[in-house]
């Protein structure tokens, strides 16, 4: 579930090579509107399952999980303790919050794909 997390945030919310980022929209922006659907940035992650990531993320985990999450995945540059802080809670409860939200991912996913 981690590496998918570290697809889904490269894919979907673009990474350290600058840019606008390696969504659609970005990509279009990037190529002054001129998508090539094979350049994303080497993800070997389908779009469809970056999709359903993305979904699930924002808008059917609780709050605190769905915070932990975009902690951990797309504010990397982050020390961890600001990432604590961040979220309202000491580095175990960060801890247990982010296996949750991986166990409602997961299950999430297979129910869309069942």
């Amino acid at each position: 579930m981690d590496e998918m997390l570290k697809l889904w945030a490269l894919d979907m919310h673009g990474g350290d090579g600058g840019g606008s980022g390696s969504s659609m929209l970005g990509q279009l922006m990037d190529c002054q509107g001129e998508l090539i659907r094979g350049s994303r940035s080497g993800s070997r992650m389908l779009l469809s399952w970056s999709a359903d990531i993305e979904v699930i993320v924002n808008k059917h985990l609780a709050v605190p999980l769905a915070m932990v999450v975009h902690e951990h995945y797309l504010n990397r540059q982050s020390l961890e303790h600001q990432k604590w802080e961040r979220c309202g809670c000491r580095r175990s409860q960060f801890y247990e919050r982010l296996h949750a939200a991986h166990l409602e991912i997961a299950g999430m996913l297979l129910e869309r794909a069942a």
